[in-house]
């Protein structure tokens, strides 16, 4: 039996093929051949704008099933959970698995007119297993953000990875480890 997985790519300019490529290569070699995992390129990955990225979500998330599991890396996530939080998708998800995510409210990145994630997890699927992972040498998206999504989101498991930087050093074996033991309950 093949698992659905959506990997979404954090914002930059070439970060779908130079960085989080080499994310999303380390994730399929430790959850292996039982596992599909789809990566699709995000639109203006230089300059993420909120309603183009959850437009392709939609659609991605449109084209899963039952039990899919979304990871998602940098703003990637946050533009995740707040698609997911403004419409829940057609699908019963597996878990939501955010890294290195920035939180957008007080404390965290500053949101237009004012929006805030400090009640997130209210609005995301309920059921819904919540892993959030944060490499605590991140200088790109402090760890204090990992903090402030982990109260917002008060089901969330929170995974601190020490000596880690903001791509996890290339290294997905604990988000993997995570993945199969959620995929392993079903």
């Amino acid at each position: 039996m093949s698992h659905q997985l959506l990997f979404v790519q954090g914002g930059g300019a070439g970060v779908h093929d130079e960085w989080d490529g080499r994310l999303v290569e380390s994730l399929r070699r430790a959850l292996g051949p039982d596992y599909e995992v789809r990566y699709p390129r995000m639109p203006d990955e230089g300059d993420p704008d909120f309603a183009a990225w959850s437009t392709v979500l939609r659609e991605e998330l449109a084209r899963l099933g039952d039990g899919a599991i979304v990871v998602a890396h940098s703003v990637g996530g946050t533009i995740l959970i707040d698609t997911l939080a403004e419409q829940a998708p057609g699908i019963m998800l597996g878990a939501i698995v955010l890294i290195a995510t920035p939180f957008v409210g007080e404390g965290g990145w500053p949101g237009e007119d004012g929006h805030s994630q400090h009640d997130i997890g209210e609005k995301l699927p309920r059921g819904v297993p919540v892993h959030l992972f944060h490499g605590l040498a991140d200088t790109d998206v402090p760890p204090a953000h990992a903090e402030l999504l982990a109260r917002a989101v008060p089901h969330a498991h929170l995974h601190r990875l020490p000596g880690r930087d903001h791509q996890l050093n290339d290294d997905l074996r604990e988000v993997a480890a995570a993945i199969q033991a959620l995929t392993a309950a079903e």
